[in-house]
């Protein structure tokens, strides 16, 4: 029987290898370049992975933390860039050394029902990635050209045929893509940011942490949830097997340092355009009264008067299209990560594309339809908090398996690592569930709405239970060491 479970769970990992199509398509093996060079040929994961981290989602949280509350929401930004660099590296450890995307391994440690549930968020968090996507283009393309946002919206789809374009290119002229896009949107904002001229001493006390109230939690919350997004979780453990590694005790501690580099690098870059786009906003908005600034156009029409400069506006505007761009083509991959991890089903790029952005495409048409284009940057911060709300069940299956011996060996981070991480998490659910509380306290202080109650409790409840669901499920595997290895262990 044992030796039956073996050979069918090396047949299977033979044949499901995460992202097939590029799977280590670029040697780092070959020749003997050291420093640079060899750094050069590990770059490029990350920053498909910080593309997530200042997408439009991030833009619509930042400029409403800048307008309506100055600086003092910048140590949020801060706190979320470390806790994305521990995540980050997190997952790069699973990819590298297990072998695994983060939904191949969370599908052989949890039971089907909880794997389904597991899924679906999943496919709900890149959803609501992409629907911040989709209004962040769509709005860009408005204040630049004048398009109407509805038009703008529907021409997103068009995005679909460039991925499938570039992926036929491979993975290199895809990060090639990204990180040109990625350059154009930190340049549009640097120069922006030096004609706010803000003032250097606020901005360092933003840097303090404070107590918060109910409406700054909601917004802090919005930013977590846009910085460290569950799907790029996933997507990571997936992109760092594009390499080809030697599977040896150095050339995997090798792989592990320079992705540790090109994480560190990408997302401190993405912290930094973050941090210039509330920057932004505190000293361009909040300082000269403007702190109703509740959306992108707003910002945008007001860049001019406010900063005497046409250049701003258009800068706005331009950088806005490139970050939704980018972001567009890397919720795709994680996807397709998703899709084919919890399901081992794989479906072509340019179907999977359009099914997703049809399931963003249908609530920005519904909104703009029914309420109008002013409530389309409400839509922006809520789909930011689906994200944060998503985030535990990412973070926790992560940290079982990167501090499990048993999987790991070796390379198992570090007790202080795990312990870290542990905290991150509670703090996380912490926030979450505060304002979740808060929510819901808000809605039973109305009248009437008992349909909308019963809902706010009965889906508190089914997340509280998944929570205990996911938490419990991989601790009872390890000490039990039943776990299945569905990876062949690296041999030194």
């Amino acid at each position: 029987m044992k030796q039956s479970s073996s050979k069918h769970n090396q047949t299977h990992h033979s044949v499901h290898k995460s992202l097939s199509d590029v799977h280590q398509s670029i040697d780092t093996t070959s020749g003997r370049g050291k420093g640079l060079k060899k750094i050069l040929a590990f770059i490029g994961p990350a920053y498909l992975v910080s593309v997530g981290y200042m997408d439009p989602g991030n833009w619509a949280t930042d400029l409403q933390g800048g307008a309506q509350f100055g600086y003092k929401l910048i140590w949020i930004l801060l706190l979320s860039n470390l806790i994305a660099l521990l995540l980050q590296n997190m997952c790069a450890r699973l990819g590298v050394v297990r072998q695994q995307d983060l939904a191949q391994a969370n599908r052989q440690t949890y039971p089907r029902s909880v794997n389904f549930c597991l899924y679906i968020l999943a496919e709900l968090a890149i959803a609501a990635c992409d629907l911040a996507e989709v209004l962040g283009m769509a709005i860009g393309i408005n204040l630049l050209t004048g398009l109407p946002i509805l038009w703008g919206v529907l021409i997103t789809v068009l995005d679909t045929f460039l991925l499938f374009y570039l992926q036929r290119l491979g993975m290199r002229k895809m990060e090639q893509f990204i990180i040109g896009l990625i350059a154009i949107t930190g340049f549009s904002f640097l120069i922006v940011l030096l004609q706010a001229k803000p003032e250097m001493g606020d901005v360092v006390k933003g840097f303090v942490p404070t107590s918060l109230n109910q409406a700054e939690l909601y917004i802090a919350i919005g930013i977590i949830g846009a910085t460290v997004m569950p799907h790029n979780l996933y997507l990571h453990s997936a992109l760092v097997q594009t390499r080809k590694i030697k599977r040896t005790e150095k050339g995997i501690k090798t792989a592990l340092k320079y992705n540790a580099i090109d994480a560190t690098v990408a997302l401190n870059l993405a912290f930094l355009v973050n941090a210039a786009i509330l920057i932004m906003a505190a000293s361009v908005f909040y300082t000269t009264g403007n702190t109703s600034i509740a959306n992108l156009e707003d910002a945008h029409r007001m860049l001019e008067p406010l900063l005497g400069s046409k250049l701003a506006p258009t800068l706005f505007a331009i950088a806005l299209i490139a970050a939704g761009q980018s972001s567009t083509i890397t919720g795709t991959l994680a996807g397709q990560i998703v899709m084919e991890g919890y399901l081992n089903l794989r479906l072509n790029p340019l179907l999977r594309r359009l099914i997703t952005r049809l399931i963003a495409i249908v609530p920005a048409v519904s909104v703009i339809l029914i309420y109008g284009e002013s409530e389309l940057d409400k839509l922006l911060i809520f789909s930011q908090v689906i994200l944060s709300l998503q985030l535990a069940f990412a973070i926790i299956p992560l940290i079982y398996f990167v501090s499990d011996r048993y999987q790991m060996g070796k390379f198992a981070i570090k007790k202080r690592t795990e312990l870290l991480g542990w905290l991150v998490a509670a703090l996380l659910i912490y926030l979450n569930l505060n304002m979740v509380y808060g929510e819901i306290k808000d809605l039973f202080a109305t009248n009437g709405q008992w349909v909308w109650k019963i809902v706010a409790v009965v889906s508190t409840a089914g997340y509280i239970a998944l929570l205990a669901a996911t938490f419990w499920y991989p601790f009872k595997e390890r000490k039990n060491k039943r776990l299945v290895i569905t990876h062949q262990p690296p041999t030194y």
